[in-house]
């Protein structure tokens, strides 16, 4: 969405309260079961610190792969930027979605009864032609911010937020810095 479109409807928002207009979600989560969201909880987190609407579903690549395809192939005109799909095990959802989308697909590996290596290999070893991005072993809160980064590409006002949020984790890691060097010197 524009930054100027963004930028209105924020305004409305604030005169009118945030129920006055629904922003569409520029970004899709998909997660192989419910009991990945406390692996998403911290991408969902970073998205609405950097009012990046969203949202939520879940899918199962081998249950329901209708759904996945269906989802894949109408998150696009729904408005959808990127997907992040959530995934344990065999961690198939991930390229069950990109087979049926030309949107990035970012996956989010979720610890299983190997660590999430076996998830994170499995996203990671995608045959030519179906990428998908992936992020670290349980790393929600860095697929959150990647999604925001390609949401920002098209959005100034995002891109902004986002460079914001930089500077912040930048002076943060200055403050423990101080703090360190003051405890060591004495």
């Amino acid at each position: 969405m524009p930054g100027r479109i963004r930028t209105f409807i924020m305004c409305i928002e604030t005169t009118f309260g945030s129920g006055a207009i629904a922003t569409a979600p520029l970004i899709g989560f998909v997660l192989g079961s419910d009991s990945d969201l406390p692996h998403v909880q911290p991408a969902i987190e970073v998205l609405k610190e950097l009012e990046v609407p969203f949202e939520v579903r879940v899918l199962s690549a081998h249950r329901t792969p209708d759904d996945v395809a269906e989802y894949a192939k109408s998150a696009k005109a729904r408005g959808l930027v990127a997907i992040v799909a959530a995934a344990g095990g065999a961690a198939a959802l991930p390229g069950a979605l990109a087979a049926h989308t030309a949107l990035p697909v970012v996956g989010l590996p979720v610890p299983s009864l190997l660590q999430g290596l076996d998830s994170l290999l499995s996203m990671t070893q995608m045959p030519p032609g179906v990428p998908v991005a992936a992020v670290g072993v349980g790393g929600g809160r860095n697929a959150g911010l990647f999604a925001a980064r390609i949401a920002a590409t098209a959005d100034p006002e995002l891109a902004l937020r986002l460079t914001r949020y930089q500077a912040e984790q930048a002076e943060r890691v200055r403050e423990r810095d101080r703090r360190v060097r003051e405890a060591v010197a004495g």
